[in-house]
């Protein structure tokens, strides 16, 4: 075969099955003599737990056992979550699977009813007495740290959770005393919660003295480690399947209380037990995401140049330690942005709080950072009275100083930053935009053009490498294994395409698998924007080794010297006589005559990051009377490196603008003084309808990754991370006649005209 599949636009082959009902997910699969589960959660935000008594629902019809956290502690397992302290000045506490004495956010579990059918076990949730003494709560991040505020943790008796302070001081008061201008934001980045269209579920069986375990989450591998490590086994006697999932975003890479407890349920009674949270127990204990304060200030020279930042940022993890890194860990990284900034530093605290703990949700830091650094870039341009695009260009760091490393220790990659610019303000037609945006306030009407300019760190730091396996069949066909799993990305598609180009197989005959940790040595999974990275890199090494093996068997094959031996489109043929050829498909069926495997496996351990970038413009119209946005164009141009497959890129960053704009305009998780979520269900948390995105322009620049042999980068993120700045700014360069220089997220109607009500300007 000839024709190369990577850079062309071949449909995702995983859809039939998704559109005609024909995917598994966990719930869909059904084990003989399986056993149900359903979770007492708390009421309350903060209490101590004076008792339990379970005897009445113990005793209902059709219950086989309940479970509390006492039962827990009483066996071998640990039982407990404990997240290594990765963060500056880390004080991660416990996390009890099942509390036993205080709860601190409300659904924290508390109790597992065991029955013999879903609805027996849920009904028996009303049957179990606890007594609580209510304690007083905290919701709001900075709150928390006040001397008044009520402790969570007796280890972090400040609410302290971490502090990271960075930069250096003196050099940064140095520079903004000798700044000629200033420009500052305070922002608060709202907490979300994520949604997936399938909620989690987990299926535990006993199985040749270990442990199965059938879920829905993105981290396989991981969570043989999690799972061992809390249940007191070792990794070999655990097997995780992870089959398809309906959505991940991050919220499916985290370790769960629940998956826990209904493993060492099924242990415990020998028999297979299923959960399936509902929707409502979703929204209460899936761990949310962002929930920030965001205070930044530039320092600038009068020709536009930006000569130092400093931020004062403050985060929640929520009632617990449950995600190592935090947000924090992609936060301080990227505060450079695409920009040359000589000083940077500040700090970022992170608190306890009387909340859903918070872990990644599509973006992990990096929708917050940017958020940050483009809605303070906007402010310098209007300090020094500058078009913002101009003021963008005349800071982006240059095409050829590459690798670039900030000011905060970033070393990015690759980049021509301006090229993305210049190419989305060519698809607006930026200046003749900014004309008719003067000539429609003439008549009344408030135009705003949103600029976002947005780079992150895809794929991971070295050490935290990505297994492949590639593997011929008898009948010459083609499988991958990979440490990826994929829940909504492509891989099957993508990664058959390249394979397809690596070996010369016919990209129909080649099957792609991931979820199933039997099938290698190791593995970590998909979040970060890392699959191609790292996954692919590793496939096309391991695909590398096959090829050298299958090489061996052409030797012999067609009688030839290894050095007259060569490789093209599949067929290996004797140098100068194309005619004396084999195809690697009859060689691998030969090879297994011979009793030759030709299976090879590979880690990929990155060098450093990937650098993702891009500029986004969203153009919207406001109506300052009912404070109503309308879009008007929304063009995304995004550089992820080499491109596998075009259609694949475009959904990514299609899906990724759809959860930017619902950030911005719709979403927001939000709980009462006592922390009591009010946000408990969809008729309260507003996501955003097909009808409320725009049509998306997208066009892409590709700058390869010197980082992996395929030369991508993530994109999995990057409309996230770009498309809530850019309708911020839009909406805030729209009310700019009115001295409006911030509206609260998310921007409804309401919070929009109520920015026009308390401004200092008129229109």
């Amino acid at each position: 075969m000839s024709e190369k599949l990577v850079g062309t636009p071949k449909h995702r082959r995983e859809d039939p099955d998704l559109v005609r009902g024909d995917a598994t997910y966990t719930d869909d699969v059904q084990v003989p003599e399986a056993a149900h589960a359903a979770i007492l959660r708390s009421r309350h935000a903060h209490a101590s737990i004076e008792s339990i008594d379970a005897s009445e629902a113990a005793a209902a019809e059709g219950v086989v056992e309940v479970i509390t956290g006492e039962d827990i502690e009483q066996s071998d397992a640990p039982g407990v979550i404990q997240v290594p302290p990765i963060m500056p000045n880390a004080v991660p506490t416990p996390f009890p699977v099942l509390a036993t004495d205080v709860v601190r956010y409300v659904g924290e579990a508390i109790a597992v009813v065991v029955a013999e059918d879903r609805y027996v076990a849920h009904d028996a949730l009303d049957l179990i007495d606890v007594e609580y003494e209510r304690r007083e709560a905290v919701v709001d991040v900075r709150e928390a740290l006040e001397e008044d505020a009520p402790t969570l943790h007796e280890e972090a008796p400040d609410n302290l959770a971490f502090d990271w302070p960075f930069g250096d001081e003196e050099a940064l008061d140095e520079a903004f005393a000798e700044a000629d201008a200033t420009a500052s934001v305070e922002l608060q980045n709202q907490r979300l919660i994520g949604d997936p269209m399938e909620p989690r579920s987990v299926l535990a069986e006993v199985e040749d003295d270990g442990l199965k375990v059938t879920m829905s989450t993105q981290v396989p591998h991981m969570e043989v480690d999690h799972l061992a490590g809390t249940l007191g086994l070792d990794e070999e006697d655990v097997h995780v399947v992870s089959p398809d999932v309906g959505g991940g975003f991050g919220i499916k890479g985290g370790e769960y209380p629940e998956e826990v407890v209904v493993s060492w349920c099924a242990l415990h009674l020998d028999r297979p037990v299923k959960w399936t949270e509902t929707r409502s127990e979703a929204h209460q204990a899936d761990y949310q995401s962002r929930d920030w304060y965001l205070d930044g200030e530039l320092a600038l020279d009068d020709d536009g140049t930006i000569t130092a930042m400093r931020v004062d940022c403050a985060n929640t993890v929520g009632g617990y330690f449950a995600f190592g890194p935090t947000l924090a860990g992609n936060f301080q990284p990227l505060l450079s942005g695409q920009y040359e900034i000589d000083e940077i530093g500040g700090r970022i605290v992170g608190s306890y709080t009387n909340t859903t703990p918070t872990a990644s949700y599509r973006g992990a830091g990096r929708p917050e950072v940017m958020y940050l650094v483009e809605r303070l870039i906007d402010a310098g341009a209007r300090e020094l009275d500058m078009d913002p695009a101009e003021f963008r260009r005349r800071n982006l760091v240059p095409s050829d100083a590459f690798p670039y490393e900030s000011a905060v220790g970033a070393v990015y990659d690759s980049g021509d930053y301006e090229r993305a610019l210049d190419l989305a303000l060519e698809h607006v037609d930026y200046d003749a935009l900014r004309e008719r945006q003067a000539e429609l306030r003439e008549e009344g009407r408030y135009l705003g053009i949103g600029i976002s300019s947005i780079i992150e760190n895809s794929a991971n730091q070295p050490g935290m490498g990505e297994f492949g396996r590639v593997r011929f069949g008898r009948d010459g066909k083609l499988t991958a294994y990979l440490g990826t799993h994929d829940h909504g990305q492509g891989h099957e598609t993508s990664f058959a395409q390249i394979l397809s180009d690596e070996l010369g197989v016919e990209y129909d005959d080649i099957e792609i698998e991931e979820g199933d940790t039997q099938h290698l040595p190791g593995g970590v999974g998909t979040f970060g924007s890392r699959s191609m990275s790292l996954g692919g890199a590793a496939m096309v090494e391991a695909a590398e080794r096959v090829k050298e093996e299958a090489r061996e068997v052409a030797v012999d094959e067609l009688e030839a010297a290894p050095e007259d031996i060569e490789f093209a489109d599949g067929e290996f043929h004797v140098t100068g006589a194309p005619e004396r050829s084999i195809h690697i498909t009859e060689i691998a069926r030969r090879a297994a005559d011979r009793e030759v495997d030709l299976d090879a496996t590979e880690e990929y351990d990155p060098p450093n990051f990937g650098w993702p970038f891009g500029t986004h413009i969203a153009v919207v119209e406001v109506d300052p009377e009912s404070g109503e946005v309308d879009f008007e164009r929304y063009v995304a141009v995004d550089d992820c490196g080499t491109i596998i497959n075009p259609m694949i890129v475009d959904g990514q960053i299609h899906g990724g603008v759809a959860q930017g704009i619902g950030q911005a305009l719709y979403e927001g998780a939000e709980y009462d003084d006592n922390g009591q979520l009010v946000t408990g269900s969809l008729q309260d948390y507003a996501l955003p309808r097909a009808s409320h995105i725009p049509e998306l322009e997208t066009d892409e620049t590709e700058t390869p990754s010197p980082h992996n042999p395929l030369g991508v980068k993530g994109t999995g993120e990057a409309g996230t991370t770009a498309a809530t700045p850019a309708v911020m700014n839009a909406i805030v360069d729209a009310l700019e006649p009115f001295g409006v220089e911030d509206v609260e997220m998310p921007a409804r109607p309401e919070a929009v005209w109520r920015a026009i009500e308390e401004s200092d300007g008129s229109a």
